[in-house]
C-alpha cells in the first residue's frame, strides 16, 4: 500500500477507473484532490476532445492524475500518446491492447505507466514490458471485460504471486472492507469505477445514479458473449433488447453498432434506459448513498483500517 502511494505520489491507495467518455475533470480532480488518483478515460474521444479535458483537469488540481488510453478501442491511440507527453501528464494507464510499444516512450518522458490486465500471462508480459503498476481487473467489473471471465478473488493472489511490481485490485470493490480484502489478497491498492458513479461530483444523469443506488445484487447482466466482446451493464429495456438479438443471432458488427458510444451516451448521460445502456459492476447492490468524493474516500479508508485492526486482534488460538 505504501509503495503504491509513494510511487504514484497519492495519499490513499485508491484509483478511479477510467470510465471512458464519462469520467469528467470534475470527478477526476475531486478524486485527486481527495487523496486518490483521478483518471480521465479517453474512450473513443478525439485528441482535440481529450486535450480540452487535460487542460481543464490541470486547472482543477495540482495533484497527480491519470489518463487512460484504451489502445484498441480508440483509433487515435498513437496521437493520444503524443498528447499526454506534450502536456506532461504524470501517469498514464493503458488497457485493451498491447502496451509494450507505448511504455518505452512514456518512460522516456518521465511518465509512470499503469497497465490493466485480466490474467497472469498478461501481467507477466506487461511487467516484462516495463509497467510500473498493474491493475488486475476481475470479471465483476463494469463495462468492457475480458472474455476469460476470471474473478477478482481468484485473479489477485495469482497475479501478485507471479509479479514483483505493485498490483491494484479492480472489480467488485466499493467500500473499506473490500479494500481490506484486496490488501489481504496481496494487492497494493484498489481501482473503483461503479462506486464513483454514485457520487455528487459524477457528471452523469441522475437516473443512472439512482439505478446504481437502488440496485440489487442481481441487477447487472452480461452482453457480448456470443461475439467475444464481453460487457457488464445494468439490466434495462435496451440491454434486454441486445441480449435477445444475441439469442437470435447477431454479427460482431451489429453488436458493436448496438453498443457504440452513441448508445452509451443515451443511457449514461441522457438517462434513457429505452434507447441506451448503463455500465455497472456487480458491486452496485452494495451502494446505497450519494456522498461527495472526499466523504467517500475518507469513509472507505476509515472502514478499511478498522477492518485491518479487527483482523490483527485474532490469533490462531482464539479463532
Amino acid at each position: 500500500m505504501r509503495d503504491l502511494c509513494k510511487l504514484l505520489k497519492i495519499k490513499y491507495p485508491i484509483i478511479q477507473g477510467g470510465m471512458g467518455n464519462i469520467s469528467s475533470p470534475i470527478l477526476a480532480s475531486a478524486v485527486s484532490n481527495a487523496g486518490g488518483l483521478g483518471t480521465i478515460g479517453c474512450g473513443t474521444m478525439t485528441p482535440l476532445e481529450v486535450e480540452k479535458l487535460i487542460i481543464d483537469m490541470k486547472k482543477r488540481t495540482t495533484m497527480p492524475f491519470s489518463i487512460n488510453i484504451p489502445i484498441n478501442v480508440n483509433e487515435y491511440s498513437k496521437e493520444l500518446l503524443k498528447l499526454v507527453i506534450k502536456h506532461e501528464v504524470p501517469i498514464v494507464s493503458l488497457s485493451a491492447g498491447n502496451p509494450a510499444p507505448f511504455i518505452l516512450k512514456l518512460h522516456e518522458a518521465g511518465i509512470k505507466v499503469i497497465v490493466v490486465v485480466a490474467a497472469v500471462k498478461h501481467a507477466l508480459k506487461a511487467e516484462a514490458a516495463g509497467a510500473d503498476v498493474l491493475v488486475a481487473e476481475g470479471f465483476e467489473a463494469a463495462g468492457i471485460n475480458s472474455h476469460l471471465e476470471l474473478t477478482t478473488l481468484t485473479l489477485i493472489p495469482q497475479i501478485t504471486n507471479a509479479v514483483k511490481v505493485p498490483v491494484v485490485a479492480a472489480g467488485g470493490i466499493a467500500n473499506g472492507n473490500g479494500v481490506a480484502a484486496a490488501l489481504a489478497l496481496g494487492a497494493s491498492g484498489v481501482q473503483m469505477g461503479t462506486r464513483f458513479i454514485a457520487t455528487q461530483e459524477m457528471t452523469v444523469h441522475d437516473a443512472y445514479k439512482k439505478r446504481i443506488i437502488d440496485a440489487t445484487d442481481q441487477e447487472t447482466m452480461i452482453l457480448g458473449r456470443s461475439v467475444g466482446q464481453v460487457r457488464r451493464v445494468l439490466r434495462n429495456p435496451y440491454a434486454e433488447k441486445i441480449s435477445l438479438a444475441e439469442k437470435n443471432g447477431i454479427s460482431l458488427e451489429e453488436y458493436n453498432n448496438h453498443t457504440s458510444e452513441v448508445f452509451h451516451v443515451k443511457g449514461a448521460i441522457e438517462g434513457n434506459s429505452d434507447q441506451g445502456f448503463m455500465n455497472s459492476g456487480q458491486i452496485a447492490g452494495l451502494i446505497n448513498d450519494l456522498p461527495t468524493v472526499q466523504e467517500l474516500l475518507e469513509s472507505i479508508m476509515e472502514e478499511c483500517l478498522s477492518c485491518i485492526k479487527k483482523l490483527s486482534e485474532y490469533s490462531v488460538e482464539n479463532v
